[in-house]
């Protein structure tokens, strides 16, 4: 709201500002009292300014606006028209009437007819660049309203795939009667309070990010225990200054390592790096996985990967790149951050 006033009074001052310059234009050129020969006096030069602007004002706001389109265009010629010849009627008449010394001439009068053409004209311009600047700006703000829609469902989306996955974990653990149950539920209640409301601003602290992504990992670890060979590495560069990121971006990376690479695969193996460097985010994740397609697909597959390269296109557009590979039996991602 500020800034938009702020931007108002800015453009208020630069058109005071022009209008006086053209109404001083007079007595700057003027070196004395004397009004050279051949030119008007100032105090008419002022007048007719004043008569002018307001016919900048009016066709500017008024006319143009109203009629200058498909359906009207043939009414704002004319009245463009009467617009301009009774400017010149009425500024003629002042001169005849209140100079009368001033003789109108041929040059006099076109002088005076062209003057009004040339702030009609300008007017007209005025109009087309205003209405240029207000169609990109709006354009921008339905753009930015678009992507604001877009990002919100895929936040929407992200959340119950992620809870998904995660109940599936937790009903191997009670059908195990696992004691790890209790532990499992209470990492379950502090991801659940990170995503319902940690995660809610547009951005969150990246050290919250990595605390989230640990929690999953150890829940991750005490379903699976000594199964599954986990190896993880983070790495954050000492005095490194405070990030923010889209909140629940890394997960997803993870989730799908957990999901593919665990299952009807011998040896079941998965590795989580993540450096932080130089304002630079890097973080890969690597697993091993059923080459010939035998592991488990289901109608959510896929939605993590997906869903997080959307948002990275959204949110870091030209900020990152992402890189997926399958190299015989590991599937591996890495993605490469620019922080700010």
């Amino acid at each position: 709201m500020m800034r938009g006033t702020n931007t108002t009074y800015g453009i208020i001052t630069l058109h005071v500002l022009i209008w006086g310059a053209l109404m001083a234009l007079p007595h700057l050129l003027t070196t004395g009292t004397q009004t050279p020969p051949g030119a008007l006096p100032g105090s008419f030069w002022f007048t007719s300014t004043l008569i002018h602007i307001c016919a900048f004002y009016f066709n500017a706001y008024f006319l143009y606006p109203r009629w200058m389109n498909r359906r009207y265009w043939w009414l704002y010629l004319p009245a463009l028209a009467a617009l301009v010849l009774g400017i010149n009627y009425i500024k003629t008449a002042i001169l005849a009437v209140f100079y009368p010394g001033v003789a109108i001439s041929a040059a006099v009068r076109a002088m005076l007819f062209f003057s009004v053409v040339l702030f009609i004209v300008a007017s007209i311009v005025y109009r087309l660049v205003v209405d240029k600047i207000r169609y990109e700006k709006e354009q921008k703000e339905r753009q930015a309203e678009q992507l604001a829609m877009e990002l919100k469902f895929l936040r929407s989306q992200i959340s119950p795939h992620f809870l998904f996955n995660v109940l599936t974990n937790l009903v191997s653990l009670a059908r195990k009667k696992s004691d790890l149950m209790e532990p499992s539920l209470i990492m379950l209640s502090d991801l659940m309070r990170y995503m319902l409301y940690d995660s809610e601003g547009k951005k969150v602290m990246l050290d919250k990010e990595i605390a989230y992504l640990k929690s999953y990992i150890e829940l991750q670890k005490l379903r699976f225990g000594s199964d599954t060979q986990i190896e993880t590495i983070i790495e954050l560069e000492e005095g490194a200054g405070p990030y923010s990121i889209e909140p629940m971006l890394l997960i997803p990376f993870v989730e799908n390592a957990f999901k593919h690479g665990i299952g009807w695969i011998n040896a079941p193996w998965i590795y989580i790096r993540l450096v932080v460097a130089d304002n630079r985010l890097t973080f890969t994740v690597k697993n091993r996985y059923n080459a010939n397609g035998a592991d488990s697909k289901d109608a959510s597959s896929g939605i993590g990967l997906a869903n997080v390269s959307s948002r990275l296109k959204l949110l870091y557009p030209e900020q990152h790149t992402l890189a997926v590979q399958k190299d015989q039996d590991i599937f591996s991602t890495t993605l490469t951050l620019q922080l700010k």
